[in-house]
């Protein structure tokens, strides 16, 4: 067990103490279930009266607070203080475990002294994976495959062949890279005829992709998945996608093939993209949004098909009025027709 002191603490988060700079922590937990030794955190507080509020030893707060009566660290951010100091504690050491009898390694494949291999692993020919990376049961590794240092590719992943992961990089379990893009040529009677997907996928450092994704190969080319990306479960990426630096994808978010997303683009759950489209750095695009064209970096977008938020925010509020209004267009068309009625009986 880890144990610092709340000054220790402090200058991982770039924090200042207000309290017992020597008390000693052993580990971060929710508010609601810290103990004493513990240390939690809350993002919004009104005033300075903490203790009533948890069990914790300490707390991470924002700057604001004053004079609190229990010992905290003042961050700018406790959410994301409280991030660093939670990996802190359950960060360990790798500790190799060798390959499994069960797996099946090519004999191309030199691995390192430092990996783990889990049960029922296929990795096929001339494929390289760094050092302190763990391959959980039942991964596919295709041929000519490249993998970084420091990854984890968790239970069931499949890599296709000749994918491309950079260091550090973590698959969830039964996410798909490299699978072929979806991509077909209809004829005039209405035959389907596939066009061969000879791409490739690269995915980036310190990029995660959540459960049961499916990252497509290029039809020609990459898909490109870049550093610091991450990407929830359900997730779709077709063909020559590519996904800029430090971007965020939520849930069951459907990216059409040649879409391109600049540095920090945010995807709310279930939207989407057309294909063909650019969403330039820093767009954020609201949970269910459709996007059909080209946005310029900064946009923030809602809605099907997409608009600016605050369009989308008033149309949303005129939609729930509907009823209302066609009752009052009603009345009004009947105003209005008893006024010609009147007028005709006058002439």
């Amino acid at each position: 067990m880890k144990r610092v002191t709340l000054e220790e603490l402090s200058k991982m988060v770039d924090g200042e103490v207000i309290g017992d700079g020597s008390l000693v922590i052993s580990a971060l937990n929710s508010i609601e279930q810290a103990q004493e030794g513990e240390v939690s955190f809350v993002t919004k507080v009104k005033g300075n009266e903490l203790r009533n509020l948890t069990n914790a030893s300490a707390l991470l707060v924002p700057m604001s607070v004053e004079n609190p009566d229990m010992d905290v660290i003042k961050v700018k951010d406790p959410y994301l203080g409280s991030a660093i100091i939670h990996a802190f504690f359950l960060a360990t050491d790798f500790i190799a475990k060798g390959v499994h009898p069960s797996a099946v390694v090519a004999e191309s494949v030199d691995l390192p002294e430092e990996i783990t291999v889990g049960p029922y692993v296929v990795i096929g020919e001339n494929v390289s994976i760094g050092e302190r990376t763990t391959i959980e049961a039942g991964v596919f590794i295709g041929d000519d495959v490249h993998i970084g240092d420091d990854c984890v590719i968790k239970a069931n992943v499949t890599i296709a062949e000749g994918s491309l992961l950079g260091n550090k990089v973590v698959l969830h379990p039964g996410t798909v890279i490299g699978s072929d893009g979806f991509g077909y040529a209809t004829d005039g009677k209405g035959f389907h005829y596939k066009r061969p997907q000879v791409g490739i996928v690269e995915i980036g450092d310190d990029v995660e992709i959540g459960a049961n994704c499916c990252v497509d190969r290029a039809t020609f080319g990459v898909t490109m998945v870049k550093s610091g990306a991450k990407i929830d479960n359900q997730v779709q990426i077709g063909h020559n996608v590519i996904i800029g630096e430090n971007s965020i994808i939520v849930a069951q978010v459907g990216l059409a093939g040649s879409t391109i997303l600049g540095r920090n683009v945010v995807m709310g759950g279930q939207s989407a993209s057309a294909g063909h489209v650019t969403l330039g750095d820093g767009v954020m695009v609201a949970a269910r949004g459709a996007v059909h064209t080209d946005l310029p970096a900064g946009s923030v977008v809602g809605g099907a098909p997409a608009l600016p938020i605050k369009e989308w925010g008033k149309a949303t509020a005129t939609f729930g009025r509907l009823p209302e209004m066609r009752k009052e267009i009603r009345s009004l068309r009947k105003e209005l027709e008893d006024l010609k009625n009147q007028i005709d009986e006058t002439r």
